[in-house]
């Protein structure tokens, strides 16, 4: 069997994890593989490419991806986001909401970003969250990525809510990290929801705890990208 398929990835797992799951749907042998890790916090769209579609993962990879986060101001994070060691801010300023809609634009175009040191990303061949739970100092180097638009969709202290539109490589946390820096009362990643990576969207993807025959069924052609 061939396709692609919409996962809902619950929050607390890897995206591995649920790989390992969809196996168990498909004939012993099947080659399955995620285009976009989701951090285990997340939830969301992780697009799943069932047989022939794994040759078609980067292409996927390479798409546009929208989420949705609450940003929890007010601290910052080991691993910028609610799964790291949180360290309160010193008490300051409460930004006003005029403060961080000017603030957002600049979040917005062809941006400069640090990832944040717990990532998937590799140092001299190694994976950068490895480095760092070995107590490994891990100096992670600013790098282009594209953000589309990034919506206020509300904001009362200490939580601020998000929509992003963005190219591929971008990290919401160091978009909330990078943010509380610049209010100068730190932020980090509290929610975080995949919405969209290309033509997949998360209003038709399935749940993880479906059958084999419904999630053989849901399987989109390899055409739907063309």
């Amino acid at each position: 069997m061939n396709g692609f398929l919409v996962i809902d990835k619950p929050a607390g797992m890897t995206s591995r994890s649920v790989v390992n799951r969809a196996q168990q749907w498909f004939a012993r042998g099947t080659k399955i593989g995620h285009a976009g890790t989701l951090d285990p916090l997340a939830t969301g769209v992780l697009v799943l490419c069932v047989g022939a579609a794994t040759k078609l993962v980067e292409r996927v990879q390479a798409m546009g991806k929208t989420y949705r986060t609450r940003v929890l101001l007010g601290f910052t994070s080991t691993t910028d986001d609610a799964d790291g060691t949180l360290t309160p801010s010193p008490a300051g300023e409460v930004p006003t909401e005029a403060q961080i809609r000017d603030l957002l634009t600049r979040f917005v175009g062809e941006i400069q970003q640090v990832p944040p040191a717990v990532s998937a990303l590799k140092i001299d061949g190694q994976r950068a969250y490895d480095l760092a739970r070995r107590g490994a100092e891990v100096k992670m180097v600013a790098r282009p990525v594209r953000v589309d638009a990034v919506h206020l969709l509300g904001y009362e202290w200490p939580h601020l809510d998000l929509e992003i539109d963005c190219g591929k490589g971008t990290y919401i946390r160091s978009i909330a990290r990078d943010v509380g820096e610049a209010l100068k009362c730190g932020g980090l990643v509290q929610t975080l929801q995949r919405t969209r990576t290309g033509v997949f969207r998360v209003e038709n993807a399935l749940p993880l705890d479906v059958n084999f025959q419904k999630a053989q069924s849901a399987l989109l052609p390899l055409s739907v990208i063309d």
